[in-house]
């Protein structure tokens, strides 16, 4: 080697050594592995839960919209036609989109329940172990839902110019009801468990609407299948009220309903054993 490559070769070593070293930014981040969420980025705040005073807002906002879409559908109906086919038609149709408006909207809030039995079956699936509320927000929630539902139908009736309270004379306490209830409930429960057991909660405000719709004319009580809905209803003598003497008979069989919807649940989607 001459004295001049020599000299070349050193000036080539002293460059490379004070050449900067590539950054961590610079190389390809991991990816997660399969099944695991996204980590947040270093210094971003991490999602918080809603407080239970925004959970219970939600619940009584919802709840009182949706007896609101229910009773004020009804009323307008009736204006509209004497057909007593077009008038369901038009009060199932509208709380269908009523209803996947609202849990769109106020599911990521407080869950939209506005469902007694709904909220009771989430906290006995939790007593069991599972995902669910707590005993303080079934405290919470039961009341929002029942105070939303009574407000929701008094709103109706001063928006079409009814009497703002009038109990309904429209009596629903027939065996056969009382049984279209129980079908209309446990459908709701094992529908919503069902959906979060196989993680495709993301479907519930269309797959729930679409029930609903469904079971308001293949059940023969045209699917109340909520507690709070039904005291609420009792509220209007127009074409969605229930009289209140009726009132017990459908919360019995929407809470006999809820306890065979969540036993469907655990023996449909029975949880298999881990393979050895």
């Amino acid at each position: 080697m001459t004295a001049t490559e020599a000299a070349d070769n050193a000036e080539h070593d002293r460059a490379k050594e004070s050449a900067p070293a590539p950054t961590p930014a610079a190389a390809p981040s991991p990816s997660p592995s399969p099944g695991t969420e996204p980590q947040p980025a270093p210094g971003a705040t991490p999602p918080q839960a809603p407080p239970l005073p925004a959970k219970a807002a939600a619940e009584l906002v919802g709840t009182a919209a949706l007896v609101a879409v229910v009773v004020g559908s009804g009323i307008q109906a009736t204006d509209l036609t004497k057909d007593v086919g077009l008038q369901l038609l038009a009060n199932s149709t509208a709380t269908v989109f009523g209803l996947g408006v609202l849990i769109a909207l106020l599911g990521p809030v407080s869950g939209a329940h506005f469902n007694p039995a709904v909220t009771l079956a989430e906290w006995w699936t939790a007593r069991r172990g599972g995902a669910g509320v707590t005993p303080r927000e079934v405290a919470v929630y039961l009341p929002a839902q029942i105070v939303g539902a009574i407000a929701g139908a008094i709103l109706a009736d001063a928006m079409f110019g009814e009497p703002l309270v009038k109990w309904s004379t429209h009596d629903r306490s027939a065996g056969h009801l009382l049984l279209g209830e129980i079908v209309a409930t446990a459908g709701l429960i094992l529908l919503i468990f069902g959906l979060a057991r196989t993680d495709r909660l993301r479907f519930a405000p269309v797959a729930i609407a679409s029930y609903i719709g469904a079971a308001y004319w293949f059940t023969s009580s045209t699917s109340f299948a909520n507690p709070a809905v039904t005291i609420g209803r009792a509220f209007t003598d127009t074409f969605a009220g229930i009289a209140p003497g009726s009132v017990p008979g459908f919360i019995g069989a929407q809470l006999v309903g809820a306890v065979a919807g969540l036993a469907l649940v655990a023996l449909i989607f029975m949880r298999g054993r881990p393979a050895e």
